[in-house]
Formats: C-alpha cells, sequence, structure tokens
C-alpha cells in the first residue's frame, strides 16, 4: 500500500466521523450548564450536616454541604453522575445519582475508622495505624480554663498523666507519656506544632519558690485543630532521639480547599475563686495562743524568768503567773484579705476558607486569667496565620505563623525564706495583730505589704513559624522542603523597695534578665506511596538539620535613693553577668510500610541522630523500630459475624533516644574566664581556670519499647475500644558522676543507670443512645504505669532534707521516711517502725516508703443532647500515689513558730487519749524527726473537671439575620473533688520532676471557675 493510499484512507474515516458520529452519539451529548442539587443528612437523627465533602467522579472540583446540609454542582455532565462523600464521623458513601435532586444519608462512625491521622511526617487513615497513637479532637478539651493546651489533656488521654502542679495560671504543668524514663535528662515529651520542634523548657531565671512558667502558654488553644500522641517506638522512632518520651503534635486551623469563608467568633467571660475546701483551716487566735503555752510548757520552758524573753512574742500572751490569757486574743484573718474573684475572659476570632486552589486561617484571640489570690494574673494576645496555595498541578507551597505577646505580673507561691506571698498569709499566727498600736503595718513582708508593693513582671514575646514547598515529582513521589523557627525573647523584672524584706536589706534592689532562646530547623523528605491491586506501599526517606542557640544577660542593682527610683541606672552598686550556649543536630530517616488487603501490615523505621552535646566518640545514636498488624476481621471465619465491624491486633518493637535535660557543653572540657591571680606585687590580673571535665565517650540515653495494642469496633461501630500494654527500658541514664576531689573536680558527665516502665491503657468510647432528639455518648480511659529503677551504682536523695530517693529496686519520686506507727495513748509519744528500747531511733529505720506515682489514672466523660440543648460532664481520677504534704510538716511541728493547722487541736493530751498528733513538745522525736510519715498523705483523688451546658439558637431565627449558627453556654471546672488529702492533692512546691510528691507548702490550690460565653458562626 502505497503512502498516497494510506493518506487518502485516513482522510476518509476522519471525515466520516466529523459527519456521521454525532448521528449515532445524541444520547451522550453533553448537557451544558447541568446542574445537581442536594442535601446530607445523619441517618440515624435525621439532622443536616454542613461540612460534608461531595466529589464528582472524573471532576478534581470538590464542593462542601453549606449550614443547611445542602449542595450544589454546576456541570457539563449528564446524569447519571457518581458521588463520593466523606465527612469526619461518618462513614464515607459512594453512590449514583440519577436525578438532579438527591438526598443523602450518611451513617454514623463512632470509631472514625476513615478519619485522618497525623504521623510522624505524614498522615494516615486510623483504620491502617499500627501503632500507638491517640488522637483527640481540640474542640473536647479547649473549653477548660486554663493557660496552656497540655493542661487541658487531663484525663483525655489513656496513657498520659498530666497533674496540674498549682492554682497559678500560666505555670508549668506535670505531664508523662507511658512513664519517667529519665533522671537528670527531661522527661517530657516532644512538642511539634505545624511541624516545629516546641521550646518547652522555661526560660525563667526569677526564683519563684520552686515553680517555673510554661513556655507552652505561648500558644493558643483556639488556634488548634486537633491533637495526637504518639506513644510506642512504632510511632515516635522516626524522630528518633526526641521520640524516647513520647510525641505530641499539635495541628493548627487551615481551612478547606473549595470551602465558603467562614468566621468564627468565641467570647468568654468569668471568674476563678478558692476552693476552700482545698485551703489551709488554721486555728483560731484563742486557739493559737493555747497551743503555743501548751507547747512551751510541755518543754520545759514555762516560768517567770523567761517571760520577758517571750511576753514579745505575740503568740505568747504574758499574764499574772507567766500562763497568759488565751481568751483575751483575737483572730486576725490574713487568707481572707488575699483572696478575690479572679477575672476570666476569653476573645477569639477565626476566619478561614479556601478557594479551588489554596486555603487559609486567621486567628486572633486574648485570654486574661487572674489568679484568685491578689496581684497574680496572666494575659496572652496572639495573632495566626496559616495558608497554602496550589502553584500548578505538580507544585504547593504554604506557610505557618504565630506571633504570641504573653505577660504575667508574678509572685513567689512556693517555698523559699522570703517574701512568698500565698505563704505570708498562712505562716503568720493568727493571733499576731495586722497593725501596731501606732496604726502601722506589724513587721515586714506581712501580707498587706507584699500585695502593695510586690512588682515582679515578665513578658514573652514568641515567634512560632514554618514555610514549605511540595512538589510531586511523579503520580505517588513527592518531595517537600521546609524551613521553621521557634525565636523567643523572655524579659523578666524585679524591683523591692523598702517595705519589703529584700529591699530593706540591700537599700533597695532591682534586676532585669533577658533571655533570648531560637531555633531554626530544615528538613526534607521523599514520600512515594503505589498500589498493585490488594498491594500497598509506602515509603519516605528524609533529613533534619537543627540548631539552637540560648543566651542570657543579667544586671541587678543595689542602692536607691528612695522608692521612686526604680532603673537600674540609679542604683549606687551595679553588677551584671552573662551565659551563651549552643547546640546543632543532624538527623537522616526512613520509614518503609506495606499493607496487604487492609488484612496484613508491616512498617519498619530507622533514624541517625548526631548531636553536638556528645562525645567525640559517641555523637551518632541510631534508632530502629518494626511493627505488624492484623485486621483479624477480614479473616473469612470472622466475616459473616454482623456485630463485629474491626478487630485488629497491633505489635510493636522500637529504640529511641534522649539528650534533653543535659548541658549543651556536657561531653566537653572546659576552662572558664574570670580567674584571676596575683602577680607579685600582689595586684590581680585576669585569668582562666578549669571548669568541667570531659567525657568523649559520652553518650545517648536509649529507651527500648516493646507494644502489643488491640483494637475493636461492635454494634454497627457504637462501641470501640482500645487495649495496648508495653514495656519500656531505658538504659545509659545521663548522670554526674561523683568523682574524688583530688581530682580537682566533684563530678562529670557519665552514663550510668537504668529504668523500667511497665504499663497498660485501655479506652472505651460508646453511643449508648441516638435518636431523633436525644443522644448520650460516653468516653472512658484507664492506665497504669510501675516505674523502677533497674540500677543504680549509688542512692540519690532529692529535695530539702533529702524526703525523696533515688535507689535501686524502687521506684523515681519514692519517700525516705521514719514510720510513724502510732501515738502511744500512756505517754503521747509517736512510736516509730525501728525505735529501741532506750526510745533513740538509728538512722537504720528510716525506709523508701510509697511513692508519688498513681497506680492508675484516667477519666471519664458523658455528652447529652436534646434537641438544641447540650450538656458535658468530664471527670479525672488518680489512684494510689502519695504526696508529703509540706505544709502540715511546717504548721503543725512547732506552735509557736507562726500559724497552726486546726489538726493540732487533735493533739494527745491526757493518758488515754487516742490520736495521731503526738503531745505538743520540743523534747524527744515527737516533732524533731524531719522525715516523719505522719506527713505523708494519699492524693488518690476524683475531680469533676469540666461541666459544660449549651444552647444552640435555632437556625431559622439565626438564617435573618445572616448566623449560621449560635450557641450561648456555661463552663464550670473543678467544683467537686473527692480526696483523702488534706488540700489539693496535685499541688506540688516544685517544678522538679524528680521531687514529685512534695505537696501544697506556699503553693495556691486549684480553683473553681464559673465562665459563660457565646459562639457565634457567620
Amino acid at each position: 500500500m502505497t503512502i498516497k493510499r494510506v493518506l487518502r484512507y485516513s482522510l476518509a474515516i476522519i471525515l466520516s466521523n466529523w459527519l456521521f458520529l454525532p448521528l449515532f452519539s445524541q444520547k451522550s451529548k453533553p448537557l451544558i450548564n447541568a446542574t445537581l442539587t442536594g442535601v446530607v443528612v445523619d441517618s440515624i437523627t435525621n439532622q443536616t450536616i454542613e461540612g460534608v465533602t461531595i466529589q464528582l467522579e472524573g471532576v478534581t472540583h470538590s464542593v462542601k454541604t453549606d449550614d443547611a446540609g445542602r449542595f450544589q454542582f454546576v456541570t457539563g455532565q449528564k446524569l447519571p453522575f457518581t458521588l463520593n462523600v466523606s465527612f469526619l464521623g461518618y462513614k464515607p458513601k459512594r453512590i449514583i445519582a440519577s436525578n438532579p435532586e438527591i438526598k443523602i444519608l450518611l451513617q454514623p462512625s463512632a470509631e472514625n475508622l476513615d478519619e485522618v491521622v497525623v504521623v510522624g511526617y505524614g498522615t494516615q487513615k486510623r483504620r491502617d495505624i499500627i501503632g500507638s497513637i491517640s488522637k483527640i479532637d481540640a474542640a473536647e478539651v479547649n473549653k477548660i480554663p486554663v493557660a496552656s493546651f497540655d493542661a487541658q489533656l487531663q484525663g483525655k488521654i489513656p496513657g498520659v498523666q498530666v497533674t496540674t502542679n498549682s492554682g497559678v495560671p500560666g505555670e508549668s504543668i506535670f505531664l508523662r507519656v507511658r512513664g519517667t524514663t529519665s533522671i537528670n535528662s527531661s522527661s517530657d515529651p516532644l512538642y511539634i506544632v505545624d511541624g516545629v520542634f516546641l521550646n518547652n523548657t522555661s526560660l525563667q531565671t526569677i526564683g519563684l519558690g520552686g515553680r517555673t512558667t510554661s513556655p507552652l502558654t505561648d500558644i493558643n488553644p483556639s488556634d488548634i485543630e486537633s491533637i495526637e500522641v504518639l506513644k510506642d517506638a512504632a510511632a515516635t522512632a522516626i524522630y528518633g532521639s526526641r521520640g524516647a518520651n513520647g510525641v505530641i503534635i499539635v495541628t493548627t486551623k487551615k481551612g478547606s480547599y473549595g470551602s465558603r469563608t467562614k468566621i468564627d467568633l468565641n467570647i468568654q467571660s468569668g471568674w476563678a475563686q478558692a476552693n476552700k475546701s482545698l485551703l489551709p483551716e488554721l486555728a483560731t487566735g484563742p486557739e493559737t495562743a493555747t497551743l503555743a503555752n501548751e507547747w512551751w510548757i510541755n518543754s520545759g520552758n514555762d516560768n517567770s524568768a523567761l517571760n520577758q524573753t517571750y511576753e514579745n512574742r505575740p503568740y505568747r500572751p504574758v499574764s499574772e503567773g507567766g500562763k497568759g490569757n488565751p481568751e483575751d486574743q483575737e483572730t486576725y484573718d490574713r487568707l481572707g484579705f488575699l483572696l478575690r474573684h479572679g477575672r476570666l475572659q476569653d476573645y477569639s476570632v477565626g476566619i478561614q476558607g479556601g478557594s479551588e486552589k489554596s486555603r487559609f486561617y486567621v486567628g486572633a484571640g486574648y485570654t486574661g486569667q487572674e489568679a484568685f489570690i491578689k496581684v497574680i494574673d496572666f494575659s496572652r494576645a496572639n495573632v495566626k496565620f496559616n495558608f497554602d496555595q496550589q502553584l500548578t498541578k505538580r507544585i504547593k507551597i504554604g506557610l505557618t505563623n504565630n506571633f504570641s505577646r504573653t505577660y504575667r505580673n508574678q509572685a513567689r507561691t512556693g517555698d523559699g525564706p522570703q517574701v512568698s506571698l500565698f505563704n505570708s498569709a498562712i505562716a503568720t499566727a493568727t493571733n499576731v495583730p495586722i497593725f501596731t498600736d501606732d496604726g502601722a503595718l506589724n513587721g515586714t513582708d506581712n501580707t498587706y505589704t507584699l500585695v502593695d508593693n510586690y512588682d515582679v513582671n515578665t513578658v514573652s514575646l514568641r515567634y512560632v513559624g514554618s514555610v514549605f514547598a511540595e512538589l510531586e515529582i511523579a503520580k505517588g513521589l513527592k518531595f517537600r522542603s521546609s524551613f521553621s523557627t521557634d525565636y523567643n525573647l523572655y524579659d523578666e523584672s524585679q524591683y523591692w523597695n523598702s517595705k519589703t524584706s529584700i529591699g530593706i536589706a540591700n537599700d533597695n534592689q532591682a534586676t532585669s534578665g533577658i533571655t533570648r532562646n531560637s531555633t531554626w530547623i530544615n528538613e526534607q523528605t521523599l514520600s512515594y506511596q503505589k498500589g498493585f491491586g490488594e498491594h500497598q506501599f509506602n515509603a519516605l526517606i528524609g533529613n533534619t538539620l537543627q540548631s539552637n542557640v540560648f543566651d542570657y544577660s543579667y544586671l541587678e542593682g543595689n542602692g536607691f535613693a528612695n522608692d521612686s527610683y526604680k532603673l537600674i541606672s540609679s542604683a549606687a552598686t551595679i553588677k551584671g553577668s552573662e551565659s551563651w550556649s549552643k547546640y546543632t543536630i543532624s538527623s537522616f530517616f526512613g520509614r518503609a510500610g506495606y499493607n496487604y488487603a487492609d488484612r496484613y501490615f508491616a512498617e519498619a523505621t530507622l533514624r541517625a541522630d548526631g548531636s553536638s552535646k556528645f562525645g567525640a566518640n559517641n555523637r551518632w545514636g541510631y534508632f530502629p523500630a518494626f511493627s505488624l498488624g492484623w485486621r483479624i476481621s477480614k479473616e473469612s471465619f470472622l466475616t459473616n459475624i454482623s456485630w463485629l465491624n474491626d478487630l485488629k491486633i497491633r505489635a510493636s518493637y522500637g529504640l529511641t533516644g534522649n539528650q534533653a535535660g543535659i548541658s549543651n557543653f556536657a561531653a566537653r572540657g572546659l576552662w572558664s574566664g574570670g580567674d584571676s591571680y596575683a602577680d607579685s606585687f600582689g595586684a590581680s590580673l585576669p585569668g582562666v581556670g578549669p571548669y568541667q571535665l570531659g567525657n568523649d565517650n559520652l553518650r545517648w540515653e536509649k529507651t527500648a519499647q516493646t507494644d502489643l495494642g488491640l483494637d475493636v469496633s461492635l454494634f454497627n461501630e457504637r462501641l470501640s475500644l482500645t487495649f495496648d500494654v508495653y514495656n519500656k527500658y531505658t538504659s545509659d541514664l545521663l548522670l554526674e558522676q561523683p568523682i574524688a576531689a583530688a581530682s580537682g573536680f566533684s563530678n562529670y558527665w557519665a552514663n550510668i543507670g537504668e529504668i523500667s516502665n511497665k504499663g497498660y491503657e485501655l479506652s472505651i468510647n460508646s453511643i449508648n443512645i441516638k435518636k431523633e432528639n436525644f443522644s448520650w455518648s460516653t468516653g472512658f480511659n484507664i492506665s497504669g504505669n510501675k516505674n523502677k529503677i533497674e540500677k543504680l551504682p549509688t542512692q540519690i536523695t532529692q529535695y530539702t532534707r533529702d524526703w525523696v530517693i533515688l535507689k535501686e529496686g524502687y521506684s523515681l519520686n519514692s519517700f525516705w521516711l521514719y514510720e510513724q506507727l502510732y501515738v502511744d495513748p500512756a505517754t503521747g509519744n509517736a512510736v516509730f517502725d525501728g525505735q529501741l528500747e532506750d526510745g533513740s531511733l538509728p538512722t537504720s529505720a528510716r525506709k523508701v516508703f510509697r511513692n508519688a506515682y498513681p497506680k492508675f489514672y484516667g477519666g471519664i466523660s458523658n455528652t447529652f443532647t436534646y434537641k438544641q440543648f447540650d450538656l458535658g460532664v468530664d471527670f479525672g481520677f488518680q489512684y494510689g500515689n502519695y504526696s508529703l504534704n509540706l505544709y502540715r510538716y511546717f504548721r503543725e511541728r512547732n506552735p509557736s513558730s507562726g500559724g497552726v493547722f486546726k489538726n493540732v487541736l487533735n493533739r494527745w493530751q491526757k493518758e488515754g487519749d487516742v490520736t495521731d498528733v503526738p503531745r505538743l513538745t520540743s523534747v524527744g522525736l515527737n516533732y524533731t524527726i524531719d522525715a516523719n510519715s505522719r506527713y505523708l498523705e494519699d492524693a488518690s483523688f476524683l475531680k469533676l473537671r469540666q461541666l459544660s451546658f449549651g444552647y444552640k439558637l435555632p437556625k431559622p431565627l439565626l438564617q435573618k439575620v445572616g448566623v449560621s449558627n449560635a450557641r450561648i453556654y456555661f463552663l464550670g471546672s473543678n467544683l467537686f473533688l473527692w480526696s483523702k488529702y488534706t488540700g489539693d492533692p496535685e499541688s506540688n512546691v516544685t517544678s522538679n520532676a524528680n521531687a514529685q510528691g512534695i505537696g501544697s507548702f506556699g503553693t495556691p490550690p486549684q480553683p473553681k471557675t464559673f465562665q459563660f460565653g457565646v459562639q457565634v458562626t457567620l
């Protein structure tokens, strides 16, 4: 066949198609501007659902239902249409629409198996996850009026223990994911906000009696979309050296592609007040005088020769005969003066939306929280901006930004000898007059003086942001590069005037401290996903470069002409100091996963981290992890069980590392400047001297973890259960090893000791009732963890008077005490275990006695809806943890030294009295044993964390004024507490993680709060 003939035949075919094909294809001719409209409703309640994504097959564009649950497609295609419908909390659906008007029924899913969960460097469907990961919608917790989002997690997530150490807004809390894994290094989890590794170490340098502020308060909870907690090694190993203590991933709001612009407004206002059942109960003035006199009499000090010595002490009134007359005393209530109704206010606005190729979120908020005691308050103002743009079909860029200013008016509220505000109202005897006879305030650092003269302030300016670019190289193959930074400027100032003890001692004193902490991170990842029939593969490789720089400048001025001069430049003497520190990390990581038929799963992860903190011989640490999953419910022998929706078992093993909490130069031999020496003429010359002994073999702490898990969904997904057991073993603990003084050093950093954590986690979620006008759902979780020091060459004691001990074979945060067995009814003397016949108490009688960790903890929540009304009830609990009540130790030992707790009225007074409060005396062992188990209390508790009640205004009424949704509500927190503990069972005098369970002293308890609010969506 010639070329000319081929061309002729081809032309004939083209012409015939052009002329005759329309005659045979009339039925498939496109309908221009054909429209499909519909509504999406809940199949059980028959209520419309807002925000449902509708995807038309063959078209890239999708739409979402409006506030009335309706949607509309305008397309050139002809019916029938194939639609894919998906929405969080409902089963996805694929339907064929044959009419231009359609009603779509979605079936609720209790387990949310197709919900997308954020994992390390990516996302996965919940049904495909084989690591231990818990997700919580921020809307479930951000109503609780606390300053930081981590405090809102108490009782919400299995395996996450949260203890709120004080009632001061903005202070740090105690949070552990599956137990404490370290002694000197930090056991805090890694916090990641929109891919940015967040600094969660307090920059505070001002002494607040052991209390520290929380850097996480710089993040506004109202901007958060969801929180994921990664717990086992399979989930955390991708973060290698940062995953040993768990990972908390925070995702902020970002808007949605192809959605209308939505404006959310939220206004809350209310107050915080003291929970008076948690406040110390003080003896009255007459009772205090009675107890003080009894103390002196029983101590052998009641004689005329001593009257003049003690008559000036207001707690020992003197009358004829030296006995005093307690009835003449009055009661002075300083604590009542200190208390107030602290104002709570929170205002936030969020604007979000998007086009087909972009999405955005803009948020702004202001939070103001006054403590229930005067002086102390916290406020935060922030602006948030997130934006993503699809530049081309294959290129996407985006950025996140958070700017915040946090202000604190602070006061010492913990331990310490001076100017402790809360302690001043309690430690002063109630029979001591507030004013002297001439009308002046009585004494220095009394409560009235401190309230008027406290001047301790902190301002934190912080930026957390990132920018990224993503390229789809080929189908399923994506490259992503990002740069992020966390910059914090922390400015502290104090001024002590001539009315305070510090001011008197220094002719007034002013201090200023400025801390700058900056972190930058650069990351690259290459990810790949591919499916072949029932085989699904995914892979990820990447690297991270991180640098952190810390610097601190301090100035102090002493000697001011008068109280009007406050600038340090006005001081007679000025001194200062500064410090600088830096570390860098380089990391490489990879992950590969396989899924066969949605039934069998496998995943492997490897990360290598190199840190400048460690010795030259051990800079790099290698952290692998492996996990397997089996969806048994997919097997043929279970597919016919109608009430079983899902059954999956999981197993994982992995290794993670830790370097947090040690010095940036821990492995290096250091010399310090500022060491002077004298020349031959006696003149001082500058020099250098040895500062720290190095260790080139210093290496990573390592935690190996094994996890076995079970996921179950039953009864049309109305009941779901997750159960995990785990074993964590940490080795090569980073500790300071003591060495002989002859070396010229007292210690050096080394790898010593091992710790284990074994535990379980159980969570149950159920939809108990779901009718058209009424629903009831329940969430319950409980976790238990057993901590043990497996190896530790030398025992370590912690905190004042060595109350806390770290000893091989026992838990961290164990108490080292003498156990008081009873009070002898015949003599009124305390009897101790191990006490000798002569009444003496040898050191060998002191023993490790209980610990601060609970045997189990968790929470239970119930949510009810009836028509437009909703009610939420959330409880949290801990059981089996103990706390040494430091307030009782100080305020029950010596009634002559100040304020006295009312419990002392139960003391032994005469033969036959049965009590646990010994005879009042300074003689013998009754009150001279510091480490006395009498002050150790069971700190188990059950708490009503939150009660919420709301009402949604009818939509027909709202639509008339252009409002989509509106809800008015009431929130109450800490309304009920059951505990045997005297005071707040969660209180802790110090933020030192290894001295938990030292409770109460100087620490305000958590308040009750009452708030009213309104939420509006435009």
